[in-house]
Protein backbone atom coordinates (compact mmCIF):
# COMPACT_ATOMS: atom_id res chain seq x y z
CA UNK A 1 0.00 0.00 0.00
CA UNK A 2 3.06 2.55 -0.58
CA UNK A 3 2.08 5.72 -1.44
CA UNK A 4 -1.71 4.91 -1.25
CA UNK A 5 -3.85 6.42 2.07
CA UNK A 6 -3.36 4.23 4.89
CA UNK A 7 -5.92 1.85 5.64
CA UNK A 8 -7.61 3.07 9.00
CA UNK A 9 -8.46 0.00 10.95
CA UNK A 10 -9.91 -0.50 14.60
CA UNK A 11 -9.74 -3.86 16.33
CA UNK A 12 -11.86 -4.84 19.60
CA UNK A 13 -11.88 -7.73 21.78
CA UNK A 14 -13.77 -7.39 25.24
CA UNK A 15 -10.13 -7.96 27.36
CA UNK A 16 -6.72 -7.73 26.69
CA UNK A 17 -5.76 -11.45 26.94
CA UNK A 18 -7.89 -12.43 23.80
CA UNK A 19 -6.04 -9.42 21.95
CA UNK A 20 -2.80 -10.64 23.12
CA UNK A 21 -3.34 -14.66 22.80
CA UNK A 22 -4.91 -13.93 19.13
CA UNK A 23 -5.08 -10.81 17.41
CA UNK A 24 -1.71 -8.90 18.22
CA UNK A 25 0.56 -10.41 15.93
CA UNK A 26 -1.88 -10.02 12.66
CA UNK A 27 -2.34 -6.15 13.48
CA UNK A 28 1.51 -5.66 14.14
CA UNK A 29 1.45 -7.87 10.33
CA UNK A 30 -0.90 -5.24 9.16
CA UNK A 31 0.79 -2.27 10.54
CA UNK A 32 3.86 -2.70 8.69
CA UNK A 33 2.09 -3.34 5.76
CA UNK A 34 0.24 -0.01 5.68
CA UNK A 35 -2.41 0.19 7.89
CA UNK A 36 -3.31 2.53 10.98
CA UNK A 37 -3.93 -0.04 13.65
CA UNK A 38 -5.80 0.90 16.77
CA UNK A 39 -6.53 -1.66 19.52
CA UNK A 40 -9.91 -1.66 21.54
CA UNK A 41 -10.26 -3.49 24.66
CA UNK A 42 -10.13 -3.48 28.51
CA UNK A 43 -6.45 -3.36 29.43
CA UNK A 44 -4.74 -5.10 31.45
CA UNK A 45 -1.44 -3.14 32.85
CA UNK A 46 1.39 -3.27 30.71
CA UNK A 47 -0.68 -3.82 27.66
CA UNK A 48 -0.10 -0.43 25.97
CA UNK A 49 3.16 -0.49 26.47
CA UNK A 50 4.00 -3.41 23.94
CA UNK A 51 2.25 -2.32 21.87
CA UNK A 52 1.98 1.11 21.11
CA UNK A 53 4.96 0.85 18.70
CA UNK A 54 3.01 0.30 16.07
CA UNK A 55 -0.84 0.52 16.95
CA UNK A 56 -2.37 3.35 19.49
CA UNK A 57 -4.67 1.66 22.32
CA UNK A 58 -7.55 2.48 23.53
CA UNK A 59 -8.76 1.37 27.13
CA UNK A 60 -11.95 0.22 27.39
CA UNK A 61 -13.33 -1.07 30.65
CA UNK A 62 -16.05 -3.75 30.03
CA UNK A 63 -17.31 -6.60 31.56
CA UNK A 64 -16.90 -10.51 29.81
CA UNK A 65 -19.77 -11.56 31.82
CA UNK A 66 -22.99 -10.48 30.71
CA UNK A 67 -24.18 -6.53 31.70
CA UNK A 68 -27.09 -4.71 30.97
CA UNK A 69 -24.87 -1.23 31.77
CA UNK A 70 -22.25 -2.52 29.18
CA UNK A 71 -24.63 -3.50 26.65
CA UNK A 72 -26.24 0.29 27.24
CA UNK A 73 -23.22 2.47 27.47
CA UNK A 74 -20.90 0.43 25.16
CA UNK A 75 -22.85 1.08 21.78
CA UNK A 76 -23.11 4.57 22.24
CA UNK A 77 -19.15 5.01 23.56
CA UNK A 78 -18.03 2.73 20.37
CA UNK A 79 -20.32 4.95 17.99
CA UNK A 80 -18.67 8.25 18.91
CA UNK A 81 -15.21 6.75 18.85
CA UNK A 82 -16.37 5.26 15.38
CA UNK A 83 -17.61 8.93 14.16
CA UNK A 84 -15.17 10.77 15.50
CA UNK A 85 -12.36 8.62 14.27
CA UNK A 86 -14.11 7.70 11.04
CA UNK A 87 -12.33 4.15 10.29
CA UNK A 88 -12.48 2.52 7.34
CA UNK A 89 -12.60 -1.17 8.89
CA UNK A 90 -13.64 -2.11 12.19
CA UNK A 91 -12.52 -5.46 13.14
CA UNK A 92 -13.99 -7.38 16.08
CA UNK A 93 -13.49 -10.56 18.07
CA UNK A 94 -15.23 -12.16 21.34
CA UNK A 95 -19.17 -12.26 22.09
CA UNK A 96 -19.55 -9.45 24.05
CA UNK A 97 -17.73 -6.33 21.95
CA UNK A 98 -18.77 -7.82 18.83
CA UNK A 99 -22.42 -7.39 19.93
CA UNK A 100 -21.40 -3.65 21.07
CA UNK A 101 -19.13 -2.48 18.46
CA UNK A 102 -21.54 -4.29 15.17
CA UNK A 103 -24.25 -2.29 16.50
CA UNK A 104 -21.93 0.76 16.89
CA UNK A 105 -20.40 0.30 13.40
CA UNK A 106 -23.76 0.08 11.82
CA UNK A 107 -25.07 3.14 13.16
CA UNK A 108 -22.00 4.89 12.74
CA UNK A 109 -21.72 3.90 8.51
CA UNK A 110 -18.75 2.39 8.73
CA UNK A 111 -18.19 0.37 5.34
CA UNK A 112 -16.44 -2.94 6.93
CA UNK A 113 -17.60 -4.59 9.74
CA UNK A 114 -15.65 -7.14 10.07
CA UNK A 115 -16.68 -9.94 12.96
CA UNK A 116 -13.86 -12.45 13.49
CA UNK A 117 -16.27 -15.13 14.89
CA UNK A 118 -14.52 -17.98 17.23
CA UNK A 119 -15.75 -20.48 19.84
CA UNK A 120 -19.73 -19.73 19.84
CA UNK A 121 -20.57 -19.37 23.18
CA UNK A 122 -24.43 -20.68 22.52
CA UNK A 123 -23.75 -24.14 21.91
CA UNK A 124 -22.84 -24.74 25.48
CA UNK A 125 -26.07 -23.68 26.63
CA UNK A 126 -29.42 -25.03 26.03
CA UNK A 127 -33.70 -24.26 26.07
CA UNK A 128 -33.93 -20.65 26.51
CA UNK A 129 -30.48 -19.64 27.39
CA UNK A 130 -29.52 -20.89 23.84
CA UNK A 131 -31.95 -19.33 22.20
CA UNK A 132 -31.63 -16.04 23.70
CA UNK A 133 -27.55 -16.20 22.78
CA UNK A 134 -28.23 -17.85 19.61
CA UNK A 135 -30.10 -14.81 18.54
CA UNK A 136 -28.04 -12.50 19.50
CA UNK A 137 -25.17 -14.51 16.93
CA UNK A 138 -27.41 -14.21 14.49
CA UNK A 139 -27.95 -10.10 15.05
CA UNK A 140 -24.28 -9.94 15.50
CA UNK A 141 -24.05 -11.44 12.25
CA UNK A 142 -26.35 -9.51 10.18
CA UNK A 143 -25.00 -6.00 11.44
CA UNK A 144 -21.61 -7.25 10.22
CA UNK A 145 -20.40 -7.17 6.59
CA UNK A 146 -18.28 -9.66 7.07
CA UNK A 147 -17.66 -12.93 9.16
CA UNK A 148 -14.57 -14.35 9.24
CA UNK A 149 -15.07 -18.23 10.75
CA UNK A 150 -11.86 -20.16 11.97
CA UNK A 151 -12.37 -23.34 9.77
CA UNK A 152 -14.19 -24.62 7.28
CA UNK A 153 -16.50 -27.01 9.43
CA UNK A 154 -17.09 -23.47 11.41
CA UNK A 155 -18.23 -21.93 7.99
CA UNK A 156 -20.44 -24.92 8.06
CA UNK A 157 -21.91 -25.09 11.02
CA UNK A 158 -23.01 -20.98 10.96
CA UNK A 159 -24.54 -21.82 7.82
CA UNK A 160 -26.13 -24.74 8.85
CA UNK A 161 -27.51 -22.95 11.73
CA UNK A 162 -28.56 -20.21 9.82
CA UNK A 163 -26.59 -17.33 11.31
CA UNK A 164 -25.00 -15.94 8.29
CA UNK A 165 -25.37 -16.67 4.57
CA UNK A 166 -22.61 -18.12 2.70
CA UNK A 167 -21.33 -15.10 0.67
CA UNK A 168 -20.92 -13.19 3.91
CA UNK A 169 -18.15 -15.67 5.17
CA UNK A 170 -14.66 -16.17 4.59
CA UNK A 171 -12.24 -18.83 5.91
CA UNK A 172 -8.16 -17.87 6.04
CA UNK A 173 -6.15 -20.99 4.62
CA UNK A 174 -7.05 -23.84 5.90
CA UNK A 175 -8.28 -22.20 8.65
CA UNK A 176 -7.01 -20.65 12.08
CA UNK A 177 -6.05 -17.58 13.47
CA UNK A 178 -2.14 -16.68 13.80
CA UNK A 179 -0.81 -20.18 13.89
CA UNK A 180 2.86 -21.23 15.92
CA UNK A 181 5.78 -19.30 15.72
CA UNK A 182 8.22 -22.23 15.14
CA UNK A 183 11.10 -19.36 14.85
CA UNK A 184 10.87 -19.20 18.45
CA UNK A 185 9.74 -22.91 19.54
CA UNK A 186 13.07 -23.79 17.79
CA UNK A 187 15.21 -20.99 19.79
CA UNK A 188 14.71 -22.40 23.34
CA UNK A 189 16.33 -25.48 24.86
CA UNK A 190 13.79 -27.72 25.81
CA UNK A 191 15.09 -30.36 27.85
CA UNK A 192 16.40 -27.27 30.67
CA UNK A 193 12.84 -25.80 30.52
CA UNK A 194 10.99 -29.36 31.20
CA UNK A 195 14.00 -29.53 34.09
CA UNK A 196 13.55 -25.96 35.40
CA UNK A 197 9.66 -25.79 35.23
CA UNK A 198 8.92 -29.29 36.67
CA UNK A 199 11.15 -28.07 39.77
CA UNK A 200 9.61 -24.90 40.25
CA UNK A 201 5.72 -26.65 40.62
CA UNK A 202 7.31 -29.73 42.42
CA UNK A 203 6.44 -32.34 39.40
CA UNK A 204 8.88 -35.24 39.44
CA UNK A 205 11.35 -35.41 36.77
CA UNK A 206 10.16 -38.99 35.33
CA UNK A 207 6.43 -38.31 35.96
CA UNK A 208 4.26 -38.77 32.68
CA UNK A 209 2.62 -35.43 32.42
CA UNK A 210 -0.63 -34.74 31.13
CA UNK A 211 -1.06 -31.25 30.02
CA UNK A 212 -3.76 -28.06 29.32
CA UNK A 213 -3.07 -24.79 28.01
CA UNK A 214 -5.73 -22.27 28.26
CA UNK A 215 -8.73 -20.68 30.40
CA UNK A 216 -9.41 -23.95 33.32
CA UNK A 217 -13.68 -23.33 32.65
CA UNK A 218 -16.26 -26.26 31.97
CA UNK A 219 -16.41 -25.11 28.30
CA UNK A 220 -12.97 -26.41 28.06
CA UNK A 221 -13.74 -30.19 29.17
CA UNK A 222 -12.26 -29.58 32.46
CA UNK A 223 -14.66 -31.11 34.60
CA UNK A 224 -14.46 -34.29 32.06
CA UNK A 225 -10.50 -34.03 32.12
CA UNK A 226 -10.78 -34.00 35.96
CA UNK A 227 -12.70 -36.71 35.68
CA UNK A 228 -10.68 -38.65 33.65
CA UNK A 229 -7.34 -38.47 35.19
CA UNK A 230 -8.52 -39.61 38.79
CA UNK A 231 -9.55 -42.47 37.11
CA UNK A 232 -6.38 -43.28 35.90
CA UNK A 233 -4.97 -42.21 39.12
CA UNK A 234 -6.46 -45.36 40.37
CA UNK A 235 -3.94 -47.52 38.53
CA UNK A 236 -0.96 -45.54 38.19
CA UNK A 237 0.98 -43.65 40.56
CA UNK A 238 3.35 -41.59 37.82
CA UNK A 239 0.75 -39.78 36.06
CA UNK A 240 0.73 -35.94 36.81
CA UNK A 241 -1.98 -32.96 34.90
CA UNK A 242 -1.12 -29.37 35.31
CA UNK A 243 -3.74 -26.85 33.88
CA UNK A 244 -1.87 -23.67 32.80
CA UNK A 245 -4.29 -20.68 32.20
CA UNK A 246 -6.72 -18.29 33.98
CA UNK A 247 -9.51 -20.02 36.67
CA UNK A 248 -12.38 -18.70 34.78
CA UNK A 249 -14.91 -17.49 36.82
CA UNK A 250 -17.71 -16.62 34.42
CA UNK A 251 -17.81 -20.30 33.18
CA UNK A 252 -16.80 -22.29 36.52
CA UNK A 253 -16.15 -25.65 36.58
CA UNK A 254 -17.35 -28.17 39.41
CA UNK A 255 -16.82 -27.25 42.80
CA UNK A 256 -16.30 -30.60 43.84
CA UNK A 257 -13.46 -30.72 40.61
CA UNK A 258 -11.99 -27.31 41.44
CA UNK A 259 -11.88 -28.88 45.00
CA UNK A 260 -9.99 -32.14 43.87
CA UNK A 261 -7.42 -30.19 41.36
CA UNK A 262 -6.20 -27.60 44.62
CA UNK A 263 -6.24 -30.83 47.08
CA UNK A 264 -4.75 -33.34 44.67
CA UNK A 265 -1.32 -33.44 45.07
CA UNK A 266 -0.76 -34.83 41.57
CA UNK A 267 -2.65 -31.80 39.78
CA UNK A 268 -0.84 -28.71 39.57
CA UNK A 269 -2.34 -25.14 38.99
CA UNK A 270 -0.25 -23.09 37.20
CA UNK A 271 -2.44 -19.70 37.11
CA UNK A 272 -2.06 -17.50 33.98
CA UNK A 273 1.13 -17.02 32.16
CA UNK A 274 2.36 -14.71 29.43
CA UNK A 275 1.80 -15.94 25.50
CA UNK A 276 6.14 -16.11 25.51
CA UNK A 277 5.66 -18.57 28.86
CA UNK A 278 3.49 -21.10 26.50
CA UNK A 279 5.89 -22.78 24.27
CA UNK A 280 8.45 -23.36 27.63
CA UNK A 281 5.22 -25.04 29.68
CA UNK A 282 4.59 -27.25 27.11
CA UNK A 283 7.68 -28.51 26.69
CA UNK A 284 7.62 -29.94 29.93
CA UNK A 285 4.09 -31.80 29.15
CA UNK A 286 3.79 -35.43 28.01
CA UNK A 287 1.52 -35.20 25.85
CA UNK A 288 -1.22 -32.09 25.23
CA UNK A 289 -4.81 -33.02 26.55
CA UNK A 290 -7.22 -30.61 25.27
CA UNK A 291 -11.05 -31.80 26.01
CA UNK A 292 -12.95 -28.36 24.85
CA UNK A 293 -16.71 -28.44 23.84
CA UNK A 294 -16.48 -25.18 21.50
CA UNK A 295 -13.25 -23.88 19.58
CA UNK A 296 -12.29 -21.36 16.91
CA UNK A 297 -9.39 -23.68 15.14
CA UNK A 298 -7.79 -24.13 18.35
CA UNK A 299 -4.57 -21.95 18.57
CA UNK A 300 -3.05 -24.13 21.42
CA UNK A 301 -3.16 -27.15 19.03
CA UNK A 302 -1.12 -25.60 16.69
CA UNK A 303 1.66 -24.37 18.88
CA UNK A 304 1.46 -27.85 20.36
CA UNK A 305 2.49 -29.61 17.37
CA UNK A 306 4.93 -26.68 16.83
CA UNK A 307 6.23 -27.79 20.30
CA UNK A 308 6.15 -31.90 18.65
CA UNK A 309 3.67 -32.46 21.41
CA UNK A 310 1.28 -35.59 20.84
CA UNK A 311 -2.42 -34.62 21.54
CA UNK A 312 -5.65 -35.76 22.99
CA UNK A 313 -8.58 -33.19 21.37
CA UNK A 314 -12.09 -33.70 20.69
CA UNK A 315 -14.21 -34.06 17.75
CA UNK A 316 -15.78 -31.48 17.12
CA UNK A 317 -15.56 -28.41 14.46
CA UNK A 318 -12.02 -26.57 14.68
CA UNK A 319 -9.93 -29.29 16.37
CA UNK A 320 -10.91 -31.99 14.31
CA UNK A 321 -9.64 -30.07 11.47
CA UNK A 322 -6.37 -28.98 13.25
CA UNK A 323 -5.14 -32.35 13.32
CA UNK A 324 -5.51 -35.52 11.17
CA UNK A 325 -7.39 -38.04 13.38
CA UNK A 326 -4.44 -40.93 14.53
CA UNK A 327 -2.16 -39.44 12.57
CA UNK A 328 -1.42 -36.06 14.30
CA UNK A 329 -3.94 -36.38 17.24
CA UNK A 330 -6.41 -38.31 18.61
CA UNK A 331 -9.66 -37.79 19.12
CA UNK A 332 -12.53 -38.18 21.36
CA UNK A 333 -16.57 -37.91 22.22
CA UNK A 334 -17.25 -33.95 23.92
CA UNK A 335 -18.89 -34.52 27.52
CA UNK A 336 -17.07 -37.77 27.68
CA UNK A 337 -14.90 -38.52 30.69
CA UNK A 338 -14.73 -41.99 29.99
CA UNK A 339 -13.89 -42.39 26.34
CA UNK A 340 -10.97 -39.21 27.41
CA UNK A 341 -9.90 -41.35 30.02
CA UNK A 342 -9.71 -44.42 27.49
CA UNK A 343 -7.54 -41.94 24.78
CA UNK A 344 -5.44 -41.30 27.29
CA UNK A 345 -4.76 -44.70 29.06
CA UNK A 346 -4.12 -45.16 25.52
CA UNK A 347 -1.27 -42.59 24.93
CA UNK A 348 0.05 -43.32 28.22
CA UNK A 349 0.92 -47.09 27.41
CA UNK A 350 2.20 -46.32 23.93
CA UNK A 351 5.16 -44.58 23.61
CA UNK A 352 5.70 -45.62 19.58
CA UNK A 353 2.16 -44.03 18.71
CA UNK A 354 3.45 -40.60 21.19
CA UNK A 355 6.66 -40.44 19.25
CA UNK A 356 4.85 -40.49 15.60
CA UNK A 357 2.14 -39.00 16.46
CA UNK A 358 4.00 -35.68 17.66
CA UNK A 359 6.09 -35.88 14.83
CA UNK A 360 3.67 -35.95 12.52
CA UNK A 361 2.02 -33.11 14.05
CA UNK A 362 5.22 -31.22 13.24
CA UNK A 363 5.49 -31.74 10.04
CA UNK A 364 1.99 -30.81 9.42
CA UNK A 365 2.71 -27.19 11.71
CA UNK A 366 5.30 -26.46 8.82
CA UNK A 367 3.26 -27.11 6.60
CA UNK A 368 0.52 -25.24 7.19
CA UNK A 369 0.58 -23.20 10.62
CA UNK A 370 3.60 -21.78 10.82
CA UNK A 371 3.16 -17.85 11.79
CA UNK A 372 4.40 -16.15 8.59
CA UNK A 373 2.36 -18.77 6.55
CA UNK A 374 -0.96 -17.65 8.34
CA UNK A 375 -0.02 -14.10 8.73
CA UNK A 376 0.11 -13.45 5.07
CA UNK A 377 -2.71 -15.42 5.06
CA UNK A 378 -5.05 -13.29 7.19
CA UNK A 379 -3.06 -9.83 5.30
CA UNK A 380 -4.47 -11.63 1.77
CA UNK A 381 -7.82 -12.00 3.40
CA UNK A 382 -7.92 -8.71 4.67
CA UNK A 383 -6.79 -6.83 1.27
CA UNK A 384 -9.24 -9.06 -0.54
CA UNK A 385 -12.08 -8.41 1.65
CA UNK A 386 -11.14 -4.37 1.22
CA UNK A 387 -10.41 -4.65 -2.57
CA UNK A 388 -6.86 -3.79 -1.94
Amino acid sequence: MENKKKVKICTLTTISKTMDWFIVDSMRNLAKNGYDVTLVCNMEKGFAERNQDYAKCINLPMSRGVSLSDLIKMPWKLYKLFKREKYDVIYYTTPNVSLYASIAGWLAGTKCRFYNQCGLRYVSFEGKKRAVFKAIEKFTCKLSTTVREQSPMNRQFAIDEGLCPAKKISVVGIGGTTGVSLQQVDCFDKAESKRSLREKYGIPQKGFLYGYVGRVNADKGINELITAFCELQKKHDDIYLVLVGMIDDTNPILPVNMRIAKENDHIFLTGNVPPSEVYPHMSMFDVLTHPTYREGFGKVLQEAMGVQLPIITTNIPGPSEVVESGVSGILVKDHDAKDLAEKMERIYADKEMRDSIAKAGRKRAETYFDRPIMLNNILKDMNKTLGI
